[in-house]
């Protein structure tokens, strides 16, 4: 095997402990030495992989959202499927993913909590800045689906896309604050609202 293959393994075995260490003790009281040690290895060791613990939630979050960008741009590039069909598909990964990731989702709203401490971190901005791209296929979708005569042409394409990005808020909220063990009924409701846009 490469080293690059094993320094990636290596990088995301550290994650997953890492993201133990968050959600145990929660961001503010994590610590590179606790990380280290929850890894069974030395801090100069993990210095090899990430600079600090911050480096090391950011890469999370960013291998999270890649990874789910990556499944809705398929979702998106569809050529036989509806643009409301896209939609319901794109809606129902999203919030199956952050149920399958409540981990994460759980170290974010406390990494938030913390940061908001200071008074000068503004939340709604940094997350609509991780989010700007999954926005954008929503509203390409959207858009698409009007052109094409699917949708109504009365449509506001920004309210819509805020409509359907709240089924994503309202998911986050379940899972991680009311700790709902289904999201079902959300999928449900997301899809009446797809179907809401419908020109026939």
């Amino acid at each position: 095997m490469s080293i690059v293959v094993e320094h990636d393994k290596r990088r995301y075995e550290i994650l997953e402990k890492a993201l133990d260490v968050f959600t145990d003790i929660g961001f503010e009281n994590a610590t590179f030495q606790k990380i280290a040690d929850r890894c069974g290895i030395t801090r100069t060791t993990l210095y090899i992989y990430f600079k600090n613990k911050r480096e090391i939630f950011n890469f999370s979050i960013k291998q999270f959202l890649q990874d789910l960008e990556s499944d809705i741009t398929k979702i998106s590039m569809e050529k036989n499927n509806s643009h409301a069909d896209k939609l319901i598909q794109l809606l129902t990964v999203v919030i199956e993913s952050l149920d399958e990731n409540r981990r994460i989702l759980s170290v974010v709203l406390d990494y938030i909590r913390y940061a908001s401490r200071g008074g000068d971190y503004d939340p709604d901005s940094r997350v609509r800045r991780r989010t700007m791209r999954l926005r954008h296929i929503l509203a390409t979708v959207l858009i698409n689906g009007i052109k094409g005569g699917e949708f109504k042409q009365s449509i506001n394409v920004k309210e819509a896309n805020d409509l359907l990005y709240s089924f994503i808020d309202a998911a986050v909220y379940r899972l991680v604050i009311l700790q709902r063990s289904s999201v079902a009924e959300l999928k449900a409701a997301a899809k009446l609202a797809v179907q809401s846009f419908s020109a026939v």
